[in-house]
């Protein structure tokens, strides 16, 4: 089986030792699915970025501690903006670029979703005055839950589960019956609009996308707040998704946050795997012309 190669941008060129730390956990999560994780240095120039990612099948942007210049976006900077991070950047556009012209696989995360919308000619929330926890990060495994749109792609990448949270929520309703538990006690999991899917999510982010960008459409929202949590390409037959939270630190965890997260990267990787396929399939064709 053909072991698609991922393009994974350093997630900071400032900051080595948070970058260090970051980014194995995503290229673990794509080994785990079948892919070989490709390191895209920051400090390379755009001829050496191009040629390194021309050989690649698909595109992981993981998170950051930067934020996107709000020049960007034409807005002006939030004091709790954190400074911007050109060399990624740079990067990041690079590989989108490639990827939006040649049709590969994208995969975006956390500050992902925020340069994928960016570069896509949305906007973003600077700073989330909430009372929801969305800085929980390592702190613990489920931050908060998110709503899925049923007729979404990423619904149907995460449906694998849904019978036994189904069957969870059940249960647990019927214990919570059985104890005189009211239903104003039940989770945002029993108590999500008919037909969409919840999942918990282990999420740190303090921005997120405000106005979607060209070719993209909300799929996931929290519904404590209504943040945005998942992004979608609208181009048929092009895989892009993107979402707020970390699946990546997920994929060992119990029960629904594992199995939801390896859904994710199974799916990208599966994606990846095709258009390897396709891409070697027109590069023979070439070829023998």
């Amino acid at each position: 089986m053909t072991t698609p190669r991922i393009a994974i941008p350093v997630p900071h060129s400032g900051d080595r030792e948070y970058a260090e730390r970051a980014l194995p956990q995503y290229e673990e999560a794509v080994r785990l699915a079948g892919g070989e994780p490709i390191r895209i240095e920051l400090d390379q120039t755009p001829t050496q970025v191009m040629k390194q990612i021309e050989r690649c099948d698909a595109v992981l942007l993981p998170g950051s501690r930067a934020d996107v210049d709000p020049q960007k976006y034409d807005a002006d900077r939030h004091q709790k903006t954190a400074p911007a991070d050109p060399r990624r950047d740079t990067v990041d556009e690079l590989l989108l670029q490639d990827a939006y012209n040649m049709r590969k696989p994208v995969l975006a995360i956390c500050y992902g979703l925020q340069t994928l919308n960016v570069y896509r000619s949305g906007t973003l929330v600077q700073h989330i005055e909430t009372a929801v926890n969305h800085s929980a990060g390592r702190a613990v495994p489920n931050a908060h839950t998110v709503e899925i749109e049923p007729d979404s792609q990423l619904a149907k990448i995460v449906a694998g589960n849904e019978e036994s949270t189904e069957y969870k929520s059940a249960a647990k309703r019927r214990k919570n019956s059985a104890h005189g538990v009211s239903r104003g006690s039940e989770t945002a999991s029993d108590q999500a609009p008919k037909g969409r899917k919840t999942i918990p999510v282990n999420s740190s982010h303090h921005q997120s996308a405000d106005a979607v960008g060209d070719g993209l459409r909300v799929v996931a929202r929290s519904p404590q707040d209504g943040v945005i949590e998942a992004l979608e390409g609208t181009l048929p037959g092009h895989f892009v998704l993107a979402v707020q939270w970390h699946p990546e630190r997920s994929v060992h965890d119990a029960e629904e946050l594992a199995e939801s997260a390896k859904a994710i990267f199974q799916a990208f990787i599966e994606a990846a795997r095709a258009k390897h396929a396709a891409l070697t399939g027109e590069f023979e064709s070439a070829s023998s012309q």
